[in-house]
């Protein structure tokens, strides 16, 4: 993780699990899905490539789920049930990163969110990705 890509630094809510990562394209990749596990989780995910993030403490500490197909696996902080990061379904050498845990940023950073269709996945269709909506924050004055 060298050069000119800009190194996040990231830990859980509790700070048992912290780890530095760099987003594959930086924000540009943020979005949130309407599968079953994501609709309840709610997280923003960015993108990071598999190499792309480095632990610095607490690896021991995640514990995995996978469900339906078994080849996303979603991560999480065993103490205090954060979800920090997930091996992506549709492209098996990233993760999706969960922007909230990112140091410094916040889900509502981000004025607008797209929002993809995870119900009927790309390998599910014939690789068709398709939009499903945006989410949009708008602060109150």
């Amino acid at each position: 993780m060298t050069g000119n890509i800009k190194i996040w630094g990231g830990q859980c809510h509790c700070g048992a699990v912290r780890f530095e990562v760099a987003l594959s394209d930086g924000f540009n990749t943020i979005r949130r899905c309407t599968c079953s596990y994501c609709r309840m989780r709610g997280a923003v995910a960015v993108s990071a490539d598999l190499d792309g993030i480095r632990f610095l403490q607490g690896k021991d500490m995640l514990t995995s789920y996978r469900f339906n197909s078994g080849s996303a696996q979603h991560f999480f902080c065993s103490h205090c049930g954060i979800y920090t990061h997930h091996q992506r379904r549709s492209n098996q050498n990233q993760y999706g990163v969960n922007a909230a845990c990112l140091d410094g940023i916040s889900p509502f950073d981000f004025p607008e969110v797209p929002v993809f269709d995870g119900v009927n996945h790309p390998n599910d269709n014939g690789g068709s990705v398709r939009r499903a909506g945006t989410l949009r924050f708008i602060p109150a004055d």
